[in-house]
């Protein structure tokens, strides 16, 4: 006899809650393995362990010789926050970003297997929030993957298919000056002023709009000057995170733009990145950065999806949470790109 939808949605929120109970942030990811193998376990999968660092494992679950990969982070942002489930909206860290994505792929996997279809696999991957550590450990697993048609990468993407995504750069800019007593502020040269007449022209600069990923931004993330309230600053550094479009002239504006005193260093660029198209699915940009660019490599031909139930907007922040019946339509929408790509 098969369960009805209320003990379906029951059962869902019971697995979601239990992942969300145990704090998993980036460097300490191992903390959730016990729940998630025991899972995989249930769904009959040849589990891979892939260590990544002490305390964090990447998970390679396979079923079959598989042709399609659903893929997501195992990591959470801190704070860790409890879950609680009111009504039918589940709350706390990770219920969309990305243990909802867990869930939502796990069971769309278990009703793929009660409809008779193989071929499929499951990885989670550890360092997503930081340093992606576990994507680029990921490769090493291409071997067990040779006859990948997609990878289904998890994020909260309002159900849309990402059609891409932005390029990040992290860009510090650097002033020098010269200290000097506070009393005498003429004797020295403030290190800060010329930063923020910088930072102010660099804002003044329209920024490019792309048609597929939406608009170019940077944000000033950290800025630094000074230190100690009675001196001059002989030194002033403000670091940007800019989400760049293709084409984009963005490092060669912040150059041009520089003071005489000035420094600019480029601590990281990764290039934009587009998503292809696939018939009868909405698709829609997104504002944030994924693994998705290096894990599509796993697929001979980069195949690439970026989908998942949940919102983006309250990722990362204390109201993070999950409708259980769009947790419903993530399962819904992950099985139906897999037997698109299955070629059911």
């Amino acid at each position: 006899m098969s369960a009805s939808p209320a003990d379906t949605r029951s059962r869902l929120a019971a697995r979601l809650m239990a992942l969300c109970a145990v704090e998993t942030p980036s460097g300490h990811e191992d903390a959730g393995l016990p729940d998630l193998r025991s899972w995989l376990v249930e769904l009959g999968a040849t589990v891979v362990e892939q260590p990544v660092a002490p305390g964090r494992t990447n998970l390679l679950a396979l079923w079959g010789r598989p042709r399609v990969l659903f893929s997501t982070h195992l990591d959470t942002v801190p704070p860790h926050v409890p879950p609680r489930l009111e009504g039918d909206v589940l709350w706390g860290r990770g219920s969309c970003d990305a243990k909802g994505q867990i869930v939502a792929q796990l069971a769309a996997v278990r009703s793929l297997l009660d409809q008779g279809h193989d071929g499929l696999a499951w990885l989670g991957v550890v360092g997503e929030e930081t340093d992606s550590a576990g994507a680029a450990a990921a490769l090493g697993l291409a071997d067990r993957l040779q006859d990948l048609r997609v990878l289904i990468n998890g994020e909260p993407t309002d159900l849309k298919l990402g059609t891409g995504q932005r390029g990040a750069q992290h860009v510090c800019l650097h002033c020098r000056g010269r200290a000097a007593h506070s009393g005498s502020p003429e004797l020295g040269q403030n290190a800060t002023w010329p930063l923020l007449d910088w930072l102010q022209r660099l804002r003044e600069q329209p920024r490019p709009e792309d048609p597929l990923l939406g608009p170019e931004l940077w944000n000033l993330g950290l800025l630094k000057a000074g230190q100690a309230l009675n001196s001059v600053p002989a030194e002033a550094e403000a670091h940007l995170l800019a989400r760049t479009v293709p084409g984009s002239v963005l490092l060669e504006e912040i150059r041009r733009l520089a003071p005489p005193e000035a420094t600019v260093e480029l601590r990281l660029d990764e290039p934009p990145d587009t998503y292809p198209e696939v018939p009868g699915f909405p698709m829609a940009a997104m504002p944030f950065g994924s693994d998705a660019p290096a894990l599509r490599l796993l697929v001979p031909d980069r195949t690439v999806v970026l989908a998942g139930p949940g919102s983006i907007t309250v990722a990362h922040t204390l109201d993070e949470h999950l409708a259980l019946a769009e947790l419903e339509a993530g399962i819904d929408l992950n099985c139906r790109l897999a037997l698109h790509f299955l070629g059911d």
